[in-house]
């Protein structure tokens, strides 16, 4: 259910304007990866999962050198499940070009004079199993439960592992000025307290096993924000 030609005409976006642009940033989920959810290899054109993350590199490869492209992983990624996680290993970083950077999930960055919160999001089952009026077609409405509480997992023994070390990283501190999320498959943008959320949406349909779920995917869109302002602009890739 890749949308390949709608990904294409992304990156022939990226080079056309990547003179006016400070980096790239993917909150997760760079492949599909193998065994996720039941029956997954049914829907999978590419069963390996370093051929997936090849062909991933590949395209990025179409990237001008000078465009910093921030990767960080998701529950499809070939890292463990439980968080934190840490960045792609290696043997897969090395498939790469040189201006990938590799991070955590949830990760801080700082590009120019703005701090960025990057979390995956997989939190986003255990809030909505919560919340009766959380809806994953409403992504934004979801990160601010988690600013409101100052944390990105703050439900325990659910859908979310968690990883026994001594400092708890999904503590919301420092406060970011953008909280950048995936998982859901939507978009979403919004502000809550001068904080931008955005959650990036995917460039796949929808999938049999999303069917079963009730999830109807926005697949194709981008967001754009220019750092200065924080105002942050959808583009639809379809």
């Amino acid at each position: 259910m890749f949308e390949e030609e709608c990904w294409n005409a992304f990156l022939e976006w990226l080079r056309e304007h990547s003179a006016s642009l400070t980096a790239v940033v993917v909150a997760g989920d760079i492949v599909d990866g193998i065994g996720v959810y039941p029956e997954q290899e049914k829907d999978l054109a590419v069963k390996d999962v370093e051929e997936q993350y090849k062909i991933v590199a590949s395209s990025l490869k179409r990237l001008p050198s000078s465009l910093p492209v921030f990767l960080s992983p998701g529950n499809h990624d070939a890292v463990r499940n439980a968080e934190p996680q840490p960045p792609l290993p290696a043997n897969i970083q090395r498939l790469f070009p040189s201006n990938t950077i590799f991070v955590s999930n949830p990760a801080y960055i700082r590009i120019g004079n703005r701090t960025i919160l990057i979390y995956h999001g997989q939190s986003y089952d255990d809030f909505i199993g919560a919340i009766p009026r959380l809806r994953y077609e409403k992504p934004a409405e979801v990160m601010e439960e988690m600013l409101k509480r100052r944390h990105l997992a703050p439900i325990y023994g659910k859908n979310v592992s968690l990883f026994p070390i001594s400092y708890d990283y999904g503590v919301i501190e420092p406060v970011p000025d953008i909280l950048h999320c995936g998982h859901a498959h939507t978009v979403g943008v919004s502000q809550y307290r001068r904080v931008l959320l955005v959650n990036s949406g995917a460039w796949q349909s929808q999938t049999s096993y999303q069917k079963k779920r009730g999830i109807v995917p926005m697949p194709c869109c981008a967001t754009l924000v220019e750092l200065r302002s924080l105002r942050a602009k959808v583009l639809n890739f379809s």
